[in-house]
């Protein structure tokens, strides 16, 4: 199908869809997958209106999402319209404000105390023993994406019987951390990127339909080791016991200040090594550009977090002598 036809069969739909023959659309965003977002107005309100390729992308998960996180009273898009044949959703708009352009020194605090309220909020009210479990495979398969892409694609590094031992015995490490938490309802990919500022102060929520039933730290150090912007350690690790303090209030089982920080340390660890293995995907197989101007972030937090314990030290070795000199953000041949 060409892109002129589907943009005239979305426009089309949409239209049917609120009997507005002269309604309009405009490009709103894209995100890392192959879903495109369009922005309208229609009888005096902006709408959005989802295109989910279904031969590449499926809405039912997104859709089941939108609807339980907006039943708990969570600030994500509401479902006006599906045609779920041809991969078309027509929802409410939240705006065009994402976080990450509006974090700055004398804004973070604001937003990050109302995207945790709004995280305590989902782990609170938000049923997930229903949902995939964020497991022992699932994270292997996670993990294993940094050695597959990052290594081998990226770096042109294959390692060695002996060097796989050290992978592993890190994997098992983080894979005992994320087992040993209270597990809750997790978005999976909550940053700033995926949450819009709203006039009401609650968050809108984006990317949601990977959510699962797993580690309770792995949302909050996603927000506050985000991907895309950096903070001090000391603000990362205040802003990390104020929620814990408040989950614990709340009686989420959050252990003590130090096994919270260490669970915290450990499982951004797992997300970060997993980033580095799907930001080079999306750059080699997807052709997604960008992505690899990302990686030294997602590194530096990899290898300041991995030195400080003993279980991953030696891991974080590895990666250091697979990368040497080089730049990571200039491709592999």
């Amino acid at each position: 199908m060409t892109a002129p036809f589907r943009a005239a069969q979305r426009l089309i739909w949409a239209q049917n869809a609120l009997n507005d023959t002269g309604f309009a659309l405009d490009s709103a965003s894209a995100d890392a997958s192959f879903r495109s977002y369009w922005r309208g107005r229609s009888a005096g309100k902006s709408w959005i209106v989802m295109d989910a390729p279904p031969a590449q992308e499926d809405t039912g998960p997104w859709l089941a999402m939108a609807r339980r996180l907006t039943e708990a009273g969570l600030n994500a898009p509401r479902i006006y319209a599906v045609d779920a044949e041809n991969g078309f959703v027509l929802m409410s708009d939240l705006g065009a404000r994402l976080f990450l352009p509006e974090l700055n020194e004398s804004s973070v605090d604001a937003l990050y105390n109302q995207a945790l309220d709004a995280l305590l909020q989902m782990q609170l009210n938000v049923r997930s023993d229903d949902l995939p479990a964020y497991d022992e495979q699932r994270l292997v398969a996670e993990m294993e994406l940094m050695p597959t892409w990052f290594f081998e694609r990226h770096l042109g590094f294959t390692p060695a019987c002996e060097q796989w031992d050290v992978i592993e015995s890190a994997f098992r490490a983080l894979i005992d951390n994320a087992a040993a938490q209270a597990q809750v309802f997790v978005h999976r990919d909550y940053h700033s990127r995926n949450l819009m500022i709203s006039d009401s102060g609650q968050p809108g929520i984006l990317d949601f339909q990977d959510a699962v039933h797993g580690p309770l730290t792995y949302d909050l150090v996603s927000i506050l080791r985000d991907c895309y912007i950096a903070w001090p350690d000391e603000r990362v690790y205040d802003w990390a016991e104020s929620f814990r303090q408040r989950a614990e209030a709340a009686g989420l089982p959050t252990g003590t200040a130090d096994r919270f920080r260490r669970a915290f340390d450990l499982m951004g660890l797992q997300r970060h090594l997993k980033v580095l293995g799907i930001f080079c995907r999306l750059y080699y197989r997807d052709g997604k550009a960008g992505y690899l101007n990302d990686l030294p972030l997602v590194w530096r937090y990899t290898r300041d977090i991995g030195r400080r314990y003993p279980e991953t030290a030696d891991l974080i070795a590895l990666i250091e002598q697979a990368i040497g000199t080089r730049d990571i953000t200039c491709p592999n041949a």
